[in-house]
């Protein structure tokens, strides 16, 4: 029997990837890059009272972190994901990479998107300085299946929290530093090289014509909510709502802001 693809897997396993809460209309989360689905536990712990609420681990985060990938790949996954859990279409909703792999998905799978939830994202590329910065700051975990060290784990800290946090929610930022520095090399190198230098699709965002909720904290340190601002003039129905005192993971440094913005967008829109 041939291996199954990393697809197959989304559609043959979901009960072990996926966390899929409440009845209702679906909204499935996709985590970004070093996170994985518990970053939406408080959204979904609210949600699960009105809506499905699904979060999934993407690649990066189960037994198929390697050979390398790209956001089409993700954006297959997540129509695997969705023919595993029973769903024609669904909100989808996406943190950073999360929100990369989103809008990708809502243009090669317009039919399969009611709306999209893009939380401290962008449709633009990233640099070519920040390609170099990130790129120079994996490169030493290629090919490797040993833990991340874990002085790299504490180093980027600073890209994932917002200033706020990092001063008032110390445990926060360490339970996340001891899971980083659980994870196989490869699987973060393959992860950020997923994105790093992912095509401009700003000229496209005209083609989507679901309504978009932007969240962006207000102190992202890895992408100013300025960079997510002209999304609002390219999509044809997007609104935004900047969480105050959070950073890049705002999910869970401001959850309730977050959550509300979220079920607001939803009851009025759906």
């Amino acid at each position: 029997m041939a291996p199954q693809t990393t697809s197959e897997m989304y559609r043959v396993r979901t009960d072990a990837l996926t966390t899929d809460v409440g009845e209702g209309n679906p909204i499935v989360f996709a985590h970004g890059t070093l996170m994985d689905r518990t970053m939406f536990a408080p959204q979904l712990e609210s949600l699960q009272d009105d809506y499905r609420a699904v979060a999934y681990d993407l690649r990066a985060r189960t037994d198929r972190y390697a050979p390398g990938y790209d956001l089409r790949e993700l954006a297959d996954d997540c129509a695997a994901l969705l023919d595993g859990i029973g769903e024609d279409s669904a909100v989808i909703a996406g943190m950073s990479m999360g929100g990369f792999m989103a809008l990708r998905f809502a243009l090669e799978y317009p039919e399969r998107v009611d709306g999209l939830v893009l939380i401290d994202s962008m449709a633009a590329p990233h640099t070519p300085e920040e390609q170099e910065l990130y790129g120079d700051l994996v490169a030493p975990l290629e090919g490797s299946h040993e833990s991340n060290p874990r002085e790299l784990a504490e180093s980027v800290t600073g890209y994932l929290f917002g200033e706020t946090t990092r001063e008032e929610n110390a445990e926060l930022v360490e339970a996340w530093v001891d899971r980083w520095a659980t994870y196989p090399g490869a699987a973060v190198f393959h992860e950020v090289h997923s994105w790093l230098d992912r095509p401009d699709v700003s000229d496209r965002l005209s083609e989507i014509d679901v309504p978009v909720l932007i969240v962006h904290g207000e102190e992202d340190p890895s992408i100013d909510p300025s960079r997510a601002e002209p999304m609002l003039d390219e999509l044809p129905d997007a609104e935004m709502e900047i969480i105050p005192k959070a950073g890049h993971t705002s999910t869970l440094e401001r959850p309730d802001p977050v959550t509300d913005a979220i079920e607001s967008f939803l009851e009025n829109r759906f």
